[in-house]
C-alpha cells in the first residue's frame, strides 16, 4: 500500500476548492475567472466576428483561435514576458479542444478568439484553463454542445491522485489532462505524461470522470447565478 500523504491533505480523490466567476470583463464578448485551489485562469473571449483575412475565411465553419499565456508574475520564478515554446504547444491543444465543444457550422466565415491569462500557476493550469474559457464561451453567447469540465490525473509514489498541485505535478512519475463534455460523454483532451498500466489508466479515467463532474456542476451553477442577476436586473425574476 502507498505511504504517498498528499502535501495540502486532501484525500487522493479530492480536488481543490473550485470558484468560477463570469462577466468579469467589460470589454470582451465573453469573460470568466476560474480558480482551481490557487491556480487562477482568466478567459475572455471576441466573437464571432468577421474574419478580415478573407483567405482563411471557411464557408462551412467559424475559426477558433487561442492564445495561452502566463504572466510573468504567475509563478516563483518571474518568467520571461516572450512566449514560450510551451505555451504555443499547450495554445495548441487547447484550440483542439474547444473547437470540438463549439458548434461551429453555426458561424461561418468568421473567427472566435480566446484568450487566456494564467494569473497564478499551482499546477494544472491547461485543464484550469479549459474550464475557464468554456464559461467565457458560454458568457459570449457561442452555441456549443456542451460546456467543458477538465482535470488532471496523476501517479505519485504508486498512488493515483487528482487534481494535481505544483509540487504534485514537478514529482510525480505520470500525469494525465484530461477534459469531458459531460452531458454527452464525450473526451475532447487526454493527454499522459509517463506511464501507467492500463489497470491504472481505467482507474484514473474513473478519478477524472467523478471530480468532473463536481467541476460541472459548479460551471453551471456559475452560469446560472449570472443569469439570474441579470434577469433581477430587469425585473424579470
Amino acid at each position: 500500500m502507498s505511504e504517498y500523504k498528499r502535501v495540502d491533505g486532501r484525500a487522493y480523490d479530492e480536488i481543490r476548492p473550485v470558484k468560477a466567476e463570469v462577466r468579469v470583463l467589460k470589454n470582451a464578448d465573453g469573460s470568466a475567472i476560474f480558480e482551481l485551489g490557487n491556480t487562477k485562469v482568466i478567459a475572455a473571449v471576441y466573437g464571432p466576428r468577421e474574419l478580415h483575412s478573407k483567405h482563411m475565411a471557411s464557408s462551412y465553419e467559424s475559426l477558433v483561435r487561442v492564445r495561452y499565456h502566463m504572466v510573468p508574475f504567475s509563478t516563483k520564478d518571474r518568467k520571461s514576458q516572450p512566449f514560450t515554446r510551451r505555451e504555443i504547444e499547450i495554445s495548441k491543444v487547447l484550440k483542439e479542444a474547444l473547437s470540438a465543444s463549439i458548434r461551429r457550422e453555426l458561424f461561418p466565415r468568421s473567427t472566435i478568439d480566446i484568450y487566456i491569462e494564467v494569473l497564478n500557476a499551482d499546477g494544472s493550469t491547461r485543464v484550469a484553463s479549459l474550464n475557464a474559457a468554456s464559461l467565457a464561451l458560454a458568457d459570449a453567447g457561442v452555441f456549443m454542445y456542451d460546456l467543458i469540465a477538465a482535470v488532471s490525473v496523476g501517479k505519485i509514489n504508486g498512488q493515483l491522485v487528482v487534481d494535481l498541485n505544483e509540487y504534485e505535478d514537478q514529482n510525480s512519475d505520470s500525469d494525465i489532462p484530461i477534459a469531458f463534455m459531460p452531458s454527452l460523454n464525450k473526451v475532447v483532451l487526454l493527454q499522459m505524461d509517463g506511464t501507467m498500466s492500463l489497470e491504472e489508466i481505467r482507474q484514473a479515467l474513473k478519478m477524472a470522470k467523478n471530480a468532473a463532474d463536481k467541476i460541472y456542476q459548479v460551471e453551471k451553477d456559475c452560469l446560472k447565478g449570472s443569469l439570474e442577476s441579470v434577469l433581477k436586473v430587469y425585473g424579470l425574476l
